[in-house]
């Protein structure tokens, strides 16, 4: 998680995107929960990784969540 936590902060202009895709996907109420940040649920997170790598405890890869990023960064352009 480390690495790909390091490969966004590598590309500021996937920023906003990478915000917006936290706000997006994190649970309602998540300022209540530890660890108060917006992050997606643990089911959402294992769904995410059962359809992507085929174990929903595989460490996502950072090339592929940059890819991710882009790819929602040109949707929500409506490209």
């Amino acid at each position: 998680m480390i690495r790909t936590v390091w490969a966004v902060a590598r590309r500021p202009d996937l920023w906003a995107t990478a915000v917006r895709q936290a706000r997006r996907t994190a649970p309602a109420g998540w300022w209540r929960r530890r660890p108060f940040l917006p992050v997606p649920g643990g089911e959402y997170l294992e769904f995410r990784l059962q359809t992507q790598y085929g174990d929903a405890h595989a460490e996502p890869v950072p090339a592929d969540t940059i890819s991710y990023l882009e790819w929602c960064r040109s949707w929500d352009r409506g490209a």
